[in-house]
């Protein structure tokens, strides 16, 4: 194989391995994640591309790795998220029935907002604010830079931010 440089490699074989990736998941959010594995996986190996001898087999090895690992990352998001929804117990200090009330009907928008959310934004504000992982331990659990786990974090924050203003107009308007 000829001596390409690793953003060249995946630029070649990118439409392609955007096919197989998109053949193996629904979330097109997902995919672009996926995508993001695999160049970080080529360029992780680039000192061992020139011993390569056929590189469509092995990013097609790389692409279902990584979307297995997707997979496998998604089924732990969704259950945890099944043990934080069933979890959350009411807040002990509150004084009287309309505390409950609004505790009870606080919670429920939260888990409505973050039902609306991507399963990659639900997992990391989950892992963040309800385990108090730290972004290295995140980064790590997803297999990616802290760098964007940060960038993820910041996107998370703001969907849930906007899902919430959105029922809440919802609600005013129902009124």
């Amino acid at each position: 194989m000829s001596t390409m440089s690793p953003q060249a490699i995946f630029l070649e074989h990118e439409g392609w391995l955007r096919t197989v990736v998109r053949s193996r998941l629904n979330e097109p959010d997902a995919v672009e994640d996926v995508m993001q594995n695999i160049a970080l996986a080529i360029v992780r190996h680039r000192n061992v591309l020139h011993e390569v001898n056929r590189i469509g087999a092995w990013l097609y090895q790389v692409a279902v790795r990584q979307v297995l690992m997707y997979r496998r990352a998604s089924g732990r998001r969704r259950r945890m998220q099944e043990r934080l929804v069933t979890a959350v117990p009411v807040s002990q200090e509150t004084t009287g029935p309309l505390d409950v009330l609004l505790d009870a009907e606080a919670q429920q928008s939260v888990h409505q907002a973050l039902g609306e959310l991507n399963e990659i934004d639900r997992q990391i504000l989950m892992l963040k604010y309800s385990e108090g992982w730290s972004y290295r331990e995140i980064a790590s659990h997803l297999g990616v830079q802290e760098d964007t786990i940060e960038y993820r974090l910041l996107r998370a924050r703001k969907n849930l931010r906007r899902q919430l203003r959105q029922f809440s107009e919802e609600g005013k308007t129902q009124c």
